[in-house]
């Protein structure tokens, strides 16, 4: 846990931080508030190299499951933000910028395709992995607590 509070700190981290990390993000953010754990969990996602805007078919998959991105922003992580983070998960985008002997936190590598130009049946099963390994690791988090 961070050593400025007693919250966990859970960064999902992608190159362009416009698919697969805003999901990740998006069905934490989610699952957190429907379990009242907003005050246990800091959520951060971000980029090493941030796109303009969140993959249109990504937006669309999302809604398809009553989730709206349409209004979030790719963003740069900063490596504060990484040190600060008790868990920085990267989306198996090649983020060879990021390197986890940069931070004290554990580090997974999810290994995603990346949903960009990707058709809807291929976003849509991208995102359902991407929603089983959150609550998973939601899952694992809370039991540690």
């Amino acid at each position: 846990m961070t050593e400025a509070s007693d919250r966990t700190q859970l960064a999902f981290v992608c190159v362009q931080n416009a698919g697969r990390s805003q999901m990740a993000y998006a069905f934490a953010q989610r699952a957190l508030e429907r379990r009242g754990l907003e005050d246990a969990i800091e959520l951060i996602t971000g980029g090493t190299r941030p796109a303009d805007h969140v993959h249109d078919e990504v937006v669309r998959a999302m809604h398809a499951v009553g989730v709206d991105i349409s209004d979030r922003t790719p963003r740069d992580v900063t490596l504060e933000e990484l040190r600060n983070s008790d868990y920085v998960v990267t989306m198996g985008c090649s983020a060879e910028d990021v390197c986890p002997a940069g931070w004290a936190g554990e580090n997974r590598d999810w290994g995603l395709d990346d949903p960009d130009g990707k058709p809807p049946e291929r976003v849509a099963a991208i995102r359902d992995e991407i929603e089983a390994r959150v609550q998973a690791l939601l899952e694992e988090l809370v039991a540690d607590r």
